[in-house]
């Protein structure tokens, strides 16, 4: 009898961190979905020497394709359904100037990059000078860590030059690799 009381009180203790856990899992996955389809249509356009686009629909769905589709490069090289992964999951899109991390006043960007045949982001897409961010939130598993909350928000940030890569907004250290 006594165990299974240590066993209750410890299964109470785990369940809140359990959950925390797999709320953070669920981003994580969305976040690396969106860098991994950002990676794919600029190792694409490289590969076949043409603008490739990533376009970002609802959710965390994503469509690559060619942006002049051909017999040679269909409009849809691969798709990832917003249903892999978690419903609960939101990403928003910014254009942030590089060089402050400030928003961008009137910004171009909204949800598709195009990659041309160097790899680098089209400027009709993206202007030079800033980044494009796609911010991945999870509303309904609470608050982002960067606002006093639990949640470890993600953002995949796309540079001019097309380096694709995913950081924390929570992390404020300079020299920090995770940090924003």
């Amino acid at each position: 009898m006594v165990g299974l009381a240590v066993f209750a009180i410890l299964l109470g203790i785990a369940v809140p961190n359990f959950s925390t856990f797999m709320q953070n899992s669920k981003i994580r996955t969305s976040a690396e979905a969106i860098q991994n389809g950002l990676s794919l249509a600029r190792v694409e356009a490289v590969r076949r020497n043409t603008n490739v686009q990533f376009a970002l629909g609802a959710g965390t769905s994503w469509v690559v394709g060619c942006q002049t589709a051909t017999n040679d490069c269909p409009a849809s090289i691969q798709t990832r359904a917003g249903t892999n992964g978690s419903s609960n999951i939101r990403v928003v899109t910014s254009e942030v100037v590089a060089t402050t991390g400030l928003a961008a006043g009137t910004p171009v960007f909204d949800s598709i990059l195009s990659f041309n045949s160097l790899g680098r982001v089209t400027t009709a897409t993206l202007p030079a000078g800033h980044n494009a961010a796609f911010d991945v939130t999870n509303p309904d598993g609470g608050t982002c860590a960067a606002v006093s909350g639990s949640m470890r928000c993600l953002r995949v940030v796309v540079t001019p030059g097309g380096q694709v890569r995913m950081c924390d907004p929570a992390l404020t250290r300079s020299g920090d690799a995770q940090a924003c």
